[in-house]
């Protein structure tokens, strides 16, 4: 298998775009969405090829979103630009609110060791809220299973199910005509 076999876009992403893109009453056969596909990806190549020859160019290591951008224009992808610009900029001001975040707990008046009790009391409520979903979801699950446990465990007494001998002597005593349970 070469690298261009390798490399490829969520199915499940390009299903939902195309889905979006066109109108209801349209479908795309899969064929279709497999085209697209490796259209977009040839398309990203494409980008990323010219982005990596002006990264190069600048004497950089690491193609930057200026180079994306450049590499946009360069190709007579000029209409991309200014949204790409604008995904760039949301990009930069997400980093730098991360960054200023870590700053901020560098410089915490708390010590390393508080820092990692604390993280420590996080993850035991943590554990403890997963412990408790898990037994809530088990409970639905053993109500589900078996109806007849919901009014006991409604009730908070959990009595067994009836035996089969309990009910053929409960059958038998009504059909004799006797309306009381033995």
């Amino acid at each position: 298998m070469d690298l261009d076999e390798e490399l490829s876009l969520p199915k499940a992403t390009i299903t939902k775009l195309v889905n979006e893109m066109m109108p209801e009453d349209i479908t795309c056969p899969k064929e279709t969405r497999d085209l697209l596909s490796e259209c977009c990806v040839e398309f990203i190549h494409l980008i990323a090829s010219e982005a990596n020859e002006i990264c190069e160019k600048d004497t950089k290591k690491t193609i930057a979103g200026e180079h994306v951008v450049s590499a946009l224009q360069s190709l007579g992808f000029e209409d991309y630009v200014s949204e790409i610009k604008e995904v760039l900029n949301e990009y930069q001001k997400q980093q730098k609110d991360r960054e200023k975040r870590s700053s901020r707990l560098e410089h915490s008046a708390l010590s390393q060791e508080e820092l990692l009790q604390y993280q420590e009391e996080l993850f035991r409520n943590s554990r403890m809220r997963m412990a408790q979903g898990a037994e809530e979801a088990a409970l639905v699950a053993a109500q589900n299973q078996n109806p007849d446990m919901n009014n006991t465990i409604n009730n908070g007494i959990q009595e067994p199910p009836p035996s089969s001998s309990t009910m053929e002597t409960e059958t038998t005593v009504m059909a004799e005509g006797n309306t009381g349970h033995i």
